[in-house]
C-alpha cells in the first residue's frame, strides 16, 4: 500500500512518458519566464543496448529543443550512459551527446550521482571540458570533498550547479546534520557567486533562498550573473515569484518511461526524500 502511495506521488513531478508529452509543459514555463533543463529518466544501465537506447533518447530531445525553439538545456547521468559497463564507452557516449548540443547551440549538465561515483564523474567531466566547453556539473554540499572539489572547478571555469545531495551517505563521506548541510551550502554558494561562471543554485528551502538573495545585495552581484533551480511540481508559486522579483528561474523537469524505478528508488533510499515530497505537495 506503501508502495502504491509512493508511486502516485511521483507521478506529479514527472513531465510525461515522452519527448512530445513533456514540451507542451516547457512551453509553458517558457511562457512564464522560466528556462527549463530535460532529464531523460534512467540509471545504473548493465547493457550496451540501453546505453544506447538512452543516447538516442538524449539526441532526439536535443533535437526537439531546437525544433521547438525551446529555452531548455538537457541533463544525464553517467551510469545512465554505462559507466558501470566501461568508462570509454561512456565517455564516447557523453562526446556524440555534447556534439549534438553544440550543433544545436545548447548545454549538457552531467548530474551527481551516489558517493561511489564521484570521483569517477568528476575525472570523466575534466577530460570531457578539455574539448566541450558546453558541459557542466553537479556538486552535492553535504560532501565533505565538495570544497575542494568545487575550488578546481572554479578555476578551470566550469558551470556547476550547487545541490544539498539526496542520497543516503555514511557520515565519513557526508555531512548528517541538516544545519551543517546549509552551513555548507552557504559557503560553496559564496564562492560561487563570487568566482563562479553562471552558478545554478539548485534548492527549495526558504532559508537558503533568502540568503542567496541578500547575499547577492550585498555583494551587488547581479541578478543576470546566476540562477536559482527547483524541480518540476515543486512549488510553482515559489519560481514564478523569483521570476516576478527577476531571477532567472530553471525547472529541472523529468521525463521518460523510466519514471517509476527512478523514483521509487529516490524516494525509498532516504526518508529525508519522502519528507520533501510530503512537505511539497501543497506549497505554492
Amino acid at each position: 500500500m506503501l508502495d502504491q502511495a509512493l508511486f502516485f506521488l511521483a507521478k506529479r513531478f514527472v513531465a510525461g512518458h515522452t519527448i512530445d508529452e513533456a514540451i507542451p509543459k516547457v512551453q509553458a514555463l517558457n511562457q512564464g519566464g522560466m528556462t527549463a533543463t530535460l532529464d531523460v529518466l534512467g540509471e545504473h544501465v548493465q547493457q550496451a543496448t540501453d546505453a544506447e537506447q538512452a543516447v538516442q533518447s538524449y539526441l532526439q530531445t536535443l533535437d526537439s529543443i531546437h525544433k521547438a525553439r525551446l529555452q531548455s538545456n538537457v541533463s544525464l547521468k553517467l551510469t545512465q550512459m554505462g559507466l558501470d559497463i566501461n568508462r570509454e564507452f561512456c565517455y564516447s557516449n557523453l562526446v556524440r551527446i555534447c556534439q549534438k548540443a553544440a550543433e544545436c547551440e545548447n548545454t549538457v549538465r552531467i548530474d551527481m550521482e551516489g558517493s561511489k561515483y564521484t570521483e569517477r564523474t568528476l575525472a570523466l567531466f575534466l577530460d570531457l571540458f578539455r574539448d566541450y566547453k558546453n558541459v557542466g556539473i553537479v556538486i552535492q554540499a553535504y560532501l565533505h570533498r565538495s570544497r575542494q572539489d568545487l575550488e578546481r572547478l572554479i578555476q578551470i571555469g566550469a558551470r556547476v550547479r550547487l545541490c544539498k545531495g539526496a542520497y543516503r551517505e555514511p557520515a565519513e563521506v557526508a555531512i548528517q546534520e541538516m544545519t551543517e548541510i546549509r552551513r555548507n551550502y552557504r559557503e560553496l554558494a559564496e564562492m560561487l557567486l563570487e568566482r563562479g561562471n553562471y552558478p545554478a543554485l539548485a534548492t527549495h528551502d526558504d532559508s537558503l533562498i533568502s540568503w542567496v538573495k541578500d547575499y547577492a545585495k550585498a555583494h551587488q552581484i547581479c541578478q543576470e550573473r546566476f540562477e536559482f533551480q527547483m524541480l518540476y511540481g515543486v512549488r510553482a508559486g515559489t519560481q514564478r515569484g523569483l521570476v516576478r522579483e527577476g531571477y532567472n528561474m530553471r525547472v529541472y523537469v523529468p521525463f521518460g518511461s523510466h519514471w517509476l524505478p527512478y523514483y521509487y528508488r529516490r524516494l525509498r533510499e532516504r526518508k529525508e526524500n519522502v519528507y520533501f515530497v510530503l512537505r511539497n505537495l501543497f506549497r505554492g
